[in-house]
């Protein structure tokens, strides 16, 4: 596994911006009806490694299914970049949309598939 290194992330219009420390070698594609029609590549951080840095004001969220995580999207542009929720044992977590990432090459990147339909 590589070692964490910091991202900037960000929504299209640059409202909402964060930093997150990341390994970042794989990610996952899930086919869930949210993620499937956004065709985002999520990888996941507690929030020791997550830090927004502004645009709390412009965030909203929308719940589905169990109503557990807050898929939080830019009332300015609409993008996901980040969704905040937790662990199967209860730990807070981010679920980073890593193609909001500066400097990241998707290419270079494992990408795992994961049923979310069938959760």
């Amino acid at each position: 596994m590589s070692e964490k290194k910091s991202y900037n992330g960000s929504c299209h219009c640059g409202n909402v911006k964060y930093q997150a420390k990341i390994a970042l070698e794989r990610v996952i594609s899930c086919n869930c009806s949210m993620c499937s029609r956004m065709g985002s590549l999520l990888t996941f951080v507690g929030p020791e490694d997550f830090e927004l840095l502004s645009g709390e004001d412009s965030l909203k969220d929308y719940r589905f299914n169990k109503h557990e995580i807050a898929h939080l999207f830019c009332t300015g542009c609409g993008i996901r970049s980040f969704a905040r929720g937790a662990t199967t044992d209860g730990k807070p977590m981010f679920a980073v949309n890593v193609r909001c990432l500066e400097g990241v090459d998707l290419a270079t990147l494992q990408i795992d598939h994961v049923d979310g339909r069938s959760y």
